[in-house]
């Protein structure tokens, strides 16, 4: 019997394993590997939202922050919105992350979790978490693109990681991108490997909560307006 989306996806997260270079200062981390509970609630997401073979729409992240899918294992989720909206509870661990808020008031705007996760899937081209040393030896959420000598180095690991987000049963006739900054490194590894046809950017969430929540309400409504092809 063929497997479900979902798990096509846990098996996807079971086998992430990142053993490239890295530049000095740069660290990953690999969220399956340090926390049992972690794959426990993962796979848990995916059995509830997941639990068909439906072909889904691919929302692209940058990669995942240490207080949200760092932890969670489920992107764009911290462990706060993972229980009261997902209905997930984790024992070991309590994170509140900004880019979670936007998603899931947008969520909430669209039509609800099960709404929402029976048309799209979101990650990201490098589903890894990644940190870096700052100078008064502090650990903080990094960038696939910060560096460019860092981007060299995972690029090619991002494109076999989008292949297999594709393989998990994607539609690829339009993506929608989250950041402008991201859109424009996602458009350049599409022309090298012209993995989707169109790509839609919209404001990364994180940017809008932090520089922009004033007109949050519009941005959810460009989400909406945008995911629902009406824009």
């Amino acid at each position: 019997m063929s497997k479900t989306f979902g798990e096509k996806a846990i098996d996807f997260n079971r086998n992430l394993r990142y053993s490239g270079k890295l530049p000095e200062g740069f660290q990953v981390i690999n969220p399956f590997q340090d926390n049992p509970e972690t794959m426990e609630v993962m796979q848990q997401f995916y059995h509830k939202f997941y639990n068909d073979s439906n072909q889904r729409r691919f929302i692209i992240g940058i990669n995942p922050g240490r207080h949200g899918a760092g932890v969670s294992g489920v992107p764009f989720t911290d462990t706060k919105r993972l229980e009261s909206i997902c209905g997930i509870k984790m024992q070991s661990a309590y994170t509140h992350e900004v880019s979670s808020v936007f998603v899931y008031d947008m969520i909430a705007e669209y039509g609800g979790a099960k709404n929402f996760y029976k048309e799209f899937y979101i990650n990201s081209p490098f589903p890894l978490a990644i940190i870096r040393n700052t100078k008064g030896e502090k650990w903080v959420n990094a960038n696939y693109y910060d560096d460019p000598i860092l981007f060299d180095m995972v690029k090619e690991y991002m494109i076999m990681t989008l292949k297999k987000h594709i393989n998990l049963g994607l539609d690829t006739s339009e993506v929608y991108v989250l950041g402008k900054k991201n859109a424009s490194f996602i458009q350049k590894l599409n022309k090298e490997v012209k993995l989707f046809d169109s790509l839609k950017i919209l404001e990364h969430p994180r940017y809008i909560q932090q520089y922009k929540s004033k007109e949050k309400r519009e941005y959810i409504d460009k989400y909406i307006l945008t995911l629902s092809n009406l824009q």
